[in-house]
């Protein structure tokens, strides 16, 4: 009996280690197990908070400089919004310049003096508006404000960029060019 009850203590044994290692059997797939790290909720919240916070003020900055351009771009179009009605009266008056030109300075017809009084007239209006007229003979050639249609050797009594002569004024809308003077420059 001492040979039984022996037998079955070791089966005792046996099953009780059994029961703490696990059996992986042939031909089956295993499991990975993570282990999740435990985060605080007060500090996810504190996280999430904090982003929400830097995602908030970097809307607010962007809407600024939206508003901040939109204003800008307003204020343009209303300061330059005149340029194209003032383009197309520039052609009128320009016009009128070459029918003067065709005309006697000592006619007082009425034909002439209307021209006159119309060229007047129109110049005022525009140049109330901020129309100003490219000085540019005898002055240094800029290629913002003017356009070289030719060129002429230089002498002695133009030097080299300067320009000589001016074919079609040119005007300036406040800042900005409205139409280039269309100019004979001196060059080597």
């Amino acid at each position: 009996m001492a040979d039984d009850d022996s037998q079955e203590d070791a089966e005792d044994i046996v099953q009780d280690v059994n029961d703490d290692i696990p059996v992986i059997e042939v031909d089956t797939e295993t499991m990975e197990v993570t282990v999740e790290e435990v985060i605080d909720p007060l500090e996810a919240a504190l996280s999430r908070a904090e982003k929400a916070e830097k995602e908030i003020a970097y809307k607010e900055a962007e809407t600024q400089n939206v508003r901040k351009r939109m204003m800008s771009e307003k204020a343009e179009l209303i300061q330059y919004g005149g340029m194209g009605i003032a383009r197309k009266m520039l052609t009128i008056l320009s016009d009128v310049d070459r029918a003067l030109a065709t005309l006697e300075d000592d006619d007082q017809s009425p034909v002439a003096q209307g021209l006159r009084l119309l060229r007047n007239k129109m110049w005022h209006e525009l140049s109330g508006e901020g129309i100003t007229s490219i000085e540019a003979k005898g002055k240094q050639f800029d290629p913002a404000k003017m356009e070289a249609i030719t060129t002429i050797p230089v002498s002695e009594n133009f030097a080299s960029g300067s320009v000589v002569d001016v074919l079609e004024a040119g005007y300036m809308f406040r800042q900005r060019v409205l139409i280039a003077a269309r100019v004979v420059v001196a060059s080597e």
